[in-house]
């Protein structure tokens, strides 16, 4: 009899896990174990996630509205946490460090990020959550560590500065920065969700004289209020636009802000501004919209649209810690990590449950 030749099995050290949302296609998502991921470079760390939240856009991944999105990938592009590996090429971080996760991702090298266009960066740009996994799980992997990670104070308050992930930076920079806010103007905002409130709030930071909230929300018109709007305005009627010319002497405004992403929202702002004016374009726009040049074209205003780069993340940060923006005003709910399916579920139907930001935490 032939003895049985029994093949020796090698050892493999087992794998470490995790656990993360996974998006699965439209309108499917699921908090499954994950493997942990591992350093692929020399310029990654590998950040223990503490807090994170959820964005708009997140939602419109899981109405199938971003294609680069595929099936499998763990969401999320906002976090706070803890360093706990690093490539052999990160020198200004150490492990054990609280940092803040960017949005964007930038190499800091290339054609683009030399223009401080970081959203463009060709190595780069927003790609958490989208063509890499992203940071609502319980570790992620951050390329660029250097250049997309800052450092935070031990005891630093991680509700506040995790809405500089983006949601703060996206409304400086697209909304107040690109609308050239400056003191003395008057300033409408057409939608109070977050990232309009966002604009709201560090428009403050040039003292204009008026800041008009547009929205047909009442709950959020009224957080709005408490945040610092002069008025606030409900559209629910149509009647916004002479409202807001009648709060304005019958000139407009100066700087109009949009940030809902519809094509109605985009042609009420184009009835509210000033000659001479701005319209500032936040909103996220999967239509076209209609530009009324017969009415603009001899009127002096600007249009603009941007993609966030973040270029603004060390100023805002410095006025979050000085206490000069509160940030953490906008927090209305918050979930453990693990109950982040239900924290969908309440961010996805904001006006039900009065939502603004959902914070996760897993610390």
């Amino acid at each position: 009899m032939r003895p049985q030749i029994i093949e020796k099995q090698k050892l493999t050290k087992p794998q470490k896990t995790m656990r993360a949302l996974v998006y699965h296609g439209p309108g499917k998502m699921s908090w499954e174990e994950k493997p942990r991921p591992p350093l692929q470079d020399d310029t990654d760390a590998i950040v223990r996630i503490t807090t994170t939240t959820i964005c708009g856009t997140d939602l419109h991944i899981l109405k199938g509205d971003v294609p680069t999105v595929t099936d499998g990938r763990i969401l999320g592009h906002e976090g706070v946490g803890v360093l706990e590996e690093l490539g052999a090429g990160v020198k200004t971080f150490k492990k054990g460090e609280k940092v803040l996760v960017s949005c964007i991702t930038s190499c800091a090298k290339c054609d683009f990020c030399r223009k401080s266009m970081y959203s463009h960066c060709r190595h780069g740009g927003w790609i958490l959550g989208n063509t890499i996994d992203g940071t609502q799980a319980e570790y992620a992997r951050i390329p660029h560590a250097e250049t997309s990670l800052y450092s935070l104070p031990a005891a630093s308050d991680e509700e506040a500065l995790v809405m500089l992930s983006d949601i703060f930076p996206t409304g400086f920079e697209c909304g107040v920065l690109k609308g050239a806010v400056r003191p003395g103007d008057s300033v409408v905002i057409v939608g109070a969700g977050p990232i309009g409130l966002a604009a709201l709030l560090t428009a403050q930071l040039y003292a204009p004289a008026q800041i008009i909230l547009i929205d047909q929300d009442e709950h959020r018109l009224a957080a709005a209020k408490s945040l610092g709007a002069t008025e606030t305005i409900n559209n629910a009627d149509g009647t916004a636009a002479g409202k807001v010319l009648a709060l304005t002497g019958g000139m407009g405004a100066d700087v109009v802000i949009e940030a809902v992403g519809l094509a109605a929202t985009f042609e009420l702002c184009q009835s509210l501004v000033a000659a001479g004016g701005h319209i500032a374009n936040i909103g996220v726009h999967g239509k076209a919209v209609t530009l009324h040049l017969e009415t603009l074209w001899s009127q002096s205003v600007t249009v603009t649209t941007r993609l966030v780069d973040t270029v603004t993340t060390p100023m805002l940060l410095k006025a979050v810690l000085s206490g000069r923006l509160e940030p953490k005003k906008l927090v209305s709910h918050r979930f453990p990590l693990a109950d982040v399916v239900s924290a969908y579920g309440v961010f996805a139907n904001a006006a039900k449950e009065k939502a603004l930001k959902v914070v996760l935490f897993a610390r």
